[in-house]
């Protein structure tokens, strides 16, 4: 799924990465950034596999992956962070960033997510469950979003990167 116009600074929201530290999607400028909403306790979890190969097969080329754990869908993320980094790190080797566990909706909907989802976010409709991805191109601007069934090492996520990895700022 495309953008629609979309005006809003996503680089300007902040949250917090794993230890808790203030970031931004201006810490990432210049790099395509994979968003995804993760969780350790999901039929979909098998899909850090692909997450962490795709991050490591365009890493070098400014393809970074943010993974956040989100515990929005039937309590699929109970964990700390520190048991979901863990997790993520013995039973898939993820070395992309992971970030501080958020909700994607809700009440409790983080900024960045209202801004992606909401109904004038750049695609409108509330993230369906785990793993839900969306791609922001290197100048902080959202390029598309992939449902939680669609695998990142598909055709048409794989061809959606590329596309934003050779649109060089």
């Amino acid at each position: 799924m495309a953008a629609s116009a979309y005006a809003a600074d996503l680089t300007k929201i902040p949250f917090n990465d794993a230890s808790g530290k203030k970031t931004s999607l201006a810490d990432y400028k210049g790099k395509v950034v994979l968003i995804v909403n993760v969780a350790s306790k999901c039929g979909l979890t098998p899909q850090y596999e692909g997450l962490e190969a795709t991050y490591k097969k365009y890493e070098d080329q400014g393809f970074v992956v943010l993974g956040f754990p989100c515990n929005d869908f039937n309590g699929q993320e109970p964990g700390t962070i520190e048991e979901i980094q863990k997790f993520c790190k013995t039973k898939y080797d993820v070395t992309f960033p992971l970030m501080e566990k958020i909700s994607v909706k809700g009440e409790d909907q983080h900024k960045l997510y209202e801004e992606l989802t909401g109904e004038k976010g750049a695609f409108p409709g509330d993230v369906k469950w785990n793993f839900g991805k969306f791609l922001i191109g290197r100048d902080g601007k959202p390029i598309a979003r992939f449902e939680p069934k669609t695998l990142i090492t598909g055709p048409e996520a794989t061809s959606a990167i590329e596309k934003a990895l050779a649109d060089k700022p």
